[in-house]
């Protein structure tokens, strides 16, 4: 059986003889991946053209509803992922790393979808007036490239490596060439099979290919990206193509890194207890087959042995086997060719000077390898900073002081994550400004976080990942970080009313009198620019008694006559609070209506002194608006109180819910 692709809307099957995929624990032929023969530049320009346009016809709300429905479609079906996972060597406990891990990004991402605006558009900052009347303005934004993304994945994340590239480039409106790693390619085959049978993904959004990217790459321009996550040498060899070097391809890569953990000076036993336990678990996790799996350790030379015995504890009772066997801890490797590049790089560190401390007597036959735990008592060979055992084996290095193992630690070249033992923020503040430039993923363990802390090795879906040098340079993840990435940045400039309705947010100088109170309006009705100038309000000397009184606050300059003539106001001043509160009394619609709930303020800024006898009036307008749910959206109103000489004495920006139209009768 051949591995099938995914290309120009068909299921196809590559030419030729292909390579064998094995089972990782019986060595079983479970088919063959090639991709010869097969479309590959075509697929990159259909996917442009046809899922690009089908991507850009839903905003991004619509396609993070999408997201979360395909979260919740795999999530009733991931046992299917489960059985076919078995057979790259991972145990039930790896394949929720990987399959539910993956899941869990789509549903962050849904999440992440309620932040945006509607539309395809990403407005930056605020703003910025480049005429003194307002008539011309500029704007950082953020809009579609036209291009598509292509995936080169690892083998070992078949599932979450495919899903962490795809959802942030679904949300942002660009249409994904997944390839994936020959040894577990059955794997994402049926991962792909089962987003496509949604029927929630349009077409040419998702597009696979099992085997080489053939003439992909030969297609690609500045419109498109690459997010490659595998070795450094491969890397480095794909950032010399011309896609990136002449024709301005975006290329993101995340490779192995010699991430390490380390005791710190001031860490106590609980501390030391706790990153054993984190050590044991990064070599049990996939049989150390981890991208952010710890390779290194670092421990000051009186507590090295202590350390070495307490993860040898936690390791020595494992069970190697077939991950379908019941009470199975560890796998195997995913294939023999793995196995030999494990002993080779432990051969490597041999050489250089490291040394057996204490291997697992478990099983060495076929693709399994026993957890290793090396010691380089001399912890300055080079060769034990470069080479990279991509399995269950970790080096162990002694230390004299905080700058000597800062010196050993940036040896790595650049790391994806770091693990830092201890409770004394001194000593994290050393280590966070030595090592800010030198990891991607800075995670500080102590008793204080260690019951609730996700680990070393857990990419968070709200969090960067990636890291310098060795570990690719990359950005992955983090947020809206990784949507950003997936689109083009452009300084806008226009007039008020151009650039409004372009951005879809208020840009003074475009305001709209209405001539009903906004408060009275459905979401759907509300129009972006269309403002309130409120009847106004004169401050009295029992105003600002009254709120004190009711407030509690008795701050000299609102209370003391004499100490507030003597502040920088030069008299007795109201309370900024209730400047905000007489605002809102005055722009606010008492009457039950389509404003539902205050939602929150943001922006916030005092920028004249409200004494007694000033006039207060407020000027309110429709900001921006975001849908929330079918029933509700949320609003922001740009608020500017004015006084009786037309100074701004307070801005901010009012969220609030309001109520959609019901189904039946929305425009």
């Amino acid at each position: 059986m051949k591995i099938k692709s995914y290309l120009l809307g068909e299921w196809r099957e590559g030419m030729g003889e292909g390579v064998a995929v094995r089972d990782a624990a019986t060595g079983e032929v479970l088919g063959f991946v090639t991709s010869e023969g097969l479309p590959l530049r075509e697929a990159v320009e259909w996917g442009r053209e046809i899922g690009g346009k089908a991507l850009l016809a839903l905003d991004f709300r619509e396609r993070g509803q999408r997201l979360r429905a395909l979260a919740q479609y795999l999530s009733e079906r991931k046992e299917e992922l489960y059985r076919l996972y078995a057979t790259t060597g991972g145990t039930r406990r790896d394949a929720w790393y990987d399959v539910d891990g993956g899941i869990g990004v789509l549903f962050a991402y849904s999440s992440l979808a309620r932040q945006l605006p509607e539309g395809n558009f990403l407005p930056e900052e605020e703003n910025l007036p480049l005429s003194k009347d307002f008539s011309f303005q500029g704007r950082h934004l953020l809009g579609p490239k036209g291009g598509i993304t292509v995936q080169i994945n690892a083998f070992n994340f078949p599932v979450w490596g495919l899903l962490e590239k795809f959802a942030p480039a679904f949300l942002a409106g660009v249409p994904t060439l997944a390839k994936a790693a020959t040894p577990t390619a059955h794997v994402a085959e049926g991962l792909v099979r089962l987003m496509l049978e949604s029927g929630l993904l349009p077409e040419g959004s998702l597009q696979f290919v099992a085997g080489g990217l053939g003439e992909a790459l030969e297609a690609l321009d500045h419109r498109d990206s690459v997010y490659f996550t595998g070795s450094k040498a491969t890397a480095d060899r794909l950032r010399r193509h011309p896609a990136f070097l002449e024709r301005g391809a975006l290329f993101n890569a995340e490779t192995d890194s010699l991430n390490a953990a380390l005791l710190g000076e001031e860490a106590g036993e609980e501390e030391l207890q706790r990153l054993a336990q984190e050590i044991a678990q990064e070599l049990a996790i996939k049989t150390g087959q981890r991208c952010t799996a710890i390779r290194r350790v670092f421990a000051p030379k009186d507590r090295l042995e202590a350390l070495l015995e307490a993860t040898r504890r936690h390791l020595e009772g494992l069970r190697l086997g077939d991950p379908r066997e019941e009470g199975v801890d560890l796998g195997p490797l995913a294939s023999l060719e793995q196995k030999e590049e494990v002993a080779r790089a432990v051969e490597a560190l041999l050489a250089g000077g490291a040394r057996i401390h204490w291997q697992h007597p478990g099983r060495r036959d076929g693709a399994f390898f026993p957890p290793t735990l090396l010691l380089a008592e001399e912890p300055h060979g080079e060769a034990l900073h470069r080479v990279e055992p991509f399995g269950p084996v970790a080096t162990f290095f002694p230390y004299g002081n905080r700058e000597e193992a800062l010196r050993l630690l940036c040896l790595g070249g650049g790391m994806l994550a770091a693990t830092l033992a201890t409770p004394d923020p001194e000593e994290a503040r050393f280590y966070l400004l030595g090592l800010s430039g030198e990891v991607g993923r800075l995670h500080v363990l102590n008793q204080r976080d260690a019951h609730s802390s996700t680990g070393h090795g857990s990419p968070l879906p709200r969090l960067l990942h990636g890291g310098p040098g060795r570990a690719g340079g990359g950005e992955e993840l983090g947020g809206l970080l990784s949507v950003k990435r997936h689109l083009a940045r452009l300084a806008l400039q226009a007039d008020p009313h151009t650039l409004q309705a372009l951005t879809g947010e208020y840009a003074r100088g475009a305001e709209r009198p209405t001539q009903v109170h906004p408060f009275r309006k459905h979401y759907e009705e509300l129009e972006v620019g269309e403002t309130l100038l409120t009847h106004r309000r004169t401050v009295t000397e029992a105003d600002i008694a009254l709120f004190a009184h009711l407030s509690w606050d008795h701050f000299y300059a609102h209370t003391d006559e004499v100490a507030a003539k003597e502040s920088l106001f030069g008299k007795r001043v109201a309370h900024g609070y209730f400047v905000l509160s007489a605002a809102a009394g005055l722009f606010v619609d008492p009457a039950p209506g389509p404003v539902l709930a205050n939602y929150g303020l943001e922006g916030l800024r005092f920028t004249e002194p409200v004494g007694i006898g000033d006039t207060l009036q407020a000027r309110l307008t429709v900001k921006a608006k975001r849908p929330r749910d079918e029933r509700t959206g949320v609003v922001e109103w740009a608020v500017e109180v004015l006084n009786q000489e037309g100074k701004t004495v307070a801005s901010y920006t009012v969220l609030t819910l309001v109520a959609r139209k019901a189904q039946g009768n929305r425009p």
